[in-house]
């Protein structure tokens, strides 16, 4: 790494992001290294207490699991904002800028504050490097600082609660030095299994590491080995757990979108907490069935954070999840022609979304996606998932990730997973025009996939 100058009261943007690019970054690099010498909270530890270690000036809401846990992030930040105070959120991944990742009281980090904390962080991460260069180590990777900048940010502007999404597991996550009051941990299935393990049970102990010592757990996931992980976990730790179907139940109630009838993508959903105690009902407005368990996870963390002295009632539940919205959740770019983009990213995020497209009122006849993913994906099963629902496929390759999946590789993928005549296209620049033309003037075209996908597609849909 170079030396910062002194003259980085000058920093720009550009400058400071081609900083941080020449960093580890493992959203954007697969690597065959043992993970016990890539992920560790040594370095991360390092980094904090040289900052100070802003993340103990402030409690948290911290969220693992597989699918889910992002959304859920953002409707608990919501929430919490509409009672009144001041909440810090902290997402990954981002869209289009990399400012979607922090946030406060619903408002993106500004430029002015990210380079603030640019200027705070570099020096101090240069002398780690120096000192990783002595011990034959490395130095803080881009999501380590990038974690810590929203730690300084959220430190600066004195937030009453950050919520804090996991980048990847979460035992040796980079968030996983925060200072939570309650943890949430979402749906758990297979993903990134060269990291986290092969099975359901092994993944489960990555995210069941977010688990604190007398710091209750809301859990979504229902696989029973994950259950029976986090379970023994929370006894470990003694502290409580709610679990859904178990300690609170959810049923979905589907509701007419007012801007477009025929689209059932706005839903009610009743939630008993316990199970047998009167069912209240609540509106989302991101779109999804599985959605439901997600708002209902950040319910019950509005339980939690009540025993913590947050004064939060049902209107702000209501109003928060009113008000909840991500990009690329199952999000509709158009209602006339239905154009919808999709971070769909593993095997259970193409079910939901196969599931939510199957359940709207009105079928078009013609229902073509636009697919490109990573290489480490499980593409077969994804891809057999979507011929359940699609009429036709339109194959890709971002370009803003070397981990993208290969073509060749995809179109083996799609003829193993059930799609005799896939079509290609070199960008997802040229896979959008040839999705419009497929699906024509009245057929559905839906982006899904990959967040990078997401990012690039959005730019030629616009």
């Amino acid at each position: 790494m170079g030396v910062v100058k002194k003259t980085s009261q000058r920093l720009t943007r550009l400058q400071a992001l081609q900083w941080l690019e020449r960093r580890s970054n493992f959203e954007q690099i697969p690597t065959k290294l043992e993970k016990k010498t890539i992920f560790t909270l040594s370095r991360m530890a390092a980094l904090l207490k040289a900052l100070g270690n802003p993340q103990r000036q402030f409690p948290s809401a911290h969220l693992a699991g597989t699918k889910g846990k992002g959304s859920t992030a953002a409707m608990l930040a919501a929430i919490v904002q509409s009672a009144g105070y001041r909440v810090g959120c902290y997402l990954s991944p981002h869209v289009d800028r990399i400012e979607e990742r922090i946030s406060i009281a619903g408002r993106q980090i500004s430029t002015a504050d990210l380079l603030a904390a640019f200027r705070r962080i570099m020096p101090v991460v240069e002398r780690l490097d120096q000192r990783a260069l002595r011990k034959n180590t490395t130095g803080p990777t881009w999501f380590e600082v990038l974690t810590a900048i929203a730690f300084i940010h959220f430190e600066q502007k004195g937030i009453d609660l950050a919520v804090i999404e996991t980048g990847l597991g979460g035992r040796l996550d980079a968030t996983n030095l925060c200072i939570p009051v309650v943890s949430l941990i979402t749906n758990i299935s297979l993903d990134h299994t060269d990291v986290l393990g092969n099975t359901i049970s092994a993944i489960a102990i990555e995210k069941a590491g977010i688990i604190r010592r007398s710091c209750p757990v809301i859990s979504t996931a229902l696989h029973p080995e994950a259950m029976k992980v986090i379970s023994k976990k929370s006894t470990e730790k003694r502290t409580k757990s709610f679990f859904l179907n178990r300690d609170f139940t959810v049923r979905s109630l589907k509701t007419k979108n007012p801007r477009n009838p025929t689209i059932s993508n706005w839903h009610s959903f009743e939630i008993q907490a316990p199970p047998e105690s009167p069912a209240k009902t609540y509106r989302i407005a991101m779109a999804g069935i599985h959605q439901a368990e997600n708002a209902a996870a950040a319910i019950m963390a509005t339980k939690v954070l009540a025993g913590k002295g947050f004064q939060i009632d049902k209107h702000n539940i209501a109003t928060g999840l009113r008000k909840t919205r991500l990009p690329a959740r199952i999000e509709w770019i158009s209602y006339v022609p239905p154009i919808i983009l999709d971070a769909a990213h593993n095997v259970a995020s193409m079910d939901s979304l196969v599931k939510t497209l199957s359940d709207q009122d009105s079928q078009p006849k013609k229902r073509i996606l636009i697919f490109a993913a990573s290489a480490d994906k499980e593409l077969t099963a994804m891809l057999r998932i979507s011929t359940t629902y699609f009429t036709d496929i339109v194959l890709t390759r971002y370009a803003t990730n070397p981990r993208a999946a290969t073509i060749t590789r995809l179109r083996e993928a799609a003829k193993k997973g059930g799609w005799q005549e896939p079509h290609v296209a070199v960008s997802p620049t040229e896979a959008v025009l040839v999705g419009k033309r497929l699906a024509g003037k009245t057929g559905l075209l839906c982006v899904a996939g990959s967040f990078f996908l997401a990012a690039e597609a959005r730019n030629a849909l616009a």
